[in-house]
């Protein structure tokens, strides 16, 4: 189980037009990069990734975050997309400055 005290970053912050990354996700994927641990993942397996994002926003949708913390996690864990067979993602209100991300990697 990892668990990051962060808030989690919009796939809508992270790109400006079609092709750059913005300076904010930039940043946030160093962070993500720094602080996610070394796992040993059989990368060539099925893989299950379960995720749950805090937002201090209701009106946030779960389904925002995904795309860039995905990348963050192929980035550092040299995983490819197309072994992920399973994704469970939810969703938590907490008071703001509570946010956080917490993502399970499982072989399936």
């Amino acid at each position: 189980m990892i668990e990051l005290p962060m808030k989690p970053l919009s796939v809508n912050q992270c790109w400006q037009g079609k092709r750059f990354k913005t300076p904010e996700y930039k940043a946030y994927e160093l962070e993500m990069i720094l602080r996610l641990p070394s796992l040993k993942i059989n990368t060539n397996g099925p893989l299950r990734i379960d995720m749950t994002f805090r937002f201090s926003n209701s009106l946030c949708d779960v389904d925002n975050p995904v795309k860039p913390l995905l990348d963050i996690l192929q980035k550092k864990y040299m995983i490819n997309d197309k072994n992920i067979v399973s994704l469970n993602l939810s969703k938590e209100i907490v008071k703001k400055g509570n946010e956080f991300i917490k993502i399970n990697i499982t072989e399936k």
